[in-house]
């Protein structure tokens, strides 16, 4: 149990940098007028355990925050993990 639960902290420690860069990164690629980070990336990579980076990421840069379903949907999708999580943690016990 001890090292399933080491290998989840990393993989979310991962995943939610990944978010946070990805937001850092498509904002700078904005600024520059350069390519861009596909929206449904962003949001993969919230869905795959980065949601809370992601969220960082958005509020820290104000990136993607006028657009409604970046503004509630990545809110909902952290909510929605936490919950999973409180979920799992009571069904494991």
């Amino acid at each position: 149990m001890d090292k399933l639960f080491i290998v989840i902290v990393v993989y979310l420690a991962v995943m939610n940098f990944i978010g946070f860069y990805s937001m850092f990164s498509d904002k700078n690629k904005a600024k520059k007028g350069k390519w861009r980070t596909k929206e449904r990336t962003l949001f993969l990579f919230a869905i795959l355990g980065g949601s809370l980076g992601s969220n960082l990421g958005m509020r820290v840069f104000r990136h993607k925050t006028d657009h409604w379903y970046f503004k509630y949907g990545m809110p909902i999708i952290l909510i929605l993990q936490i919950l999973l999580a409180f979920a799992i943690i009571y069904c494991v016990r």
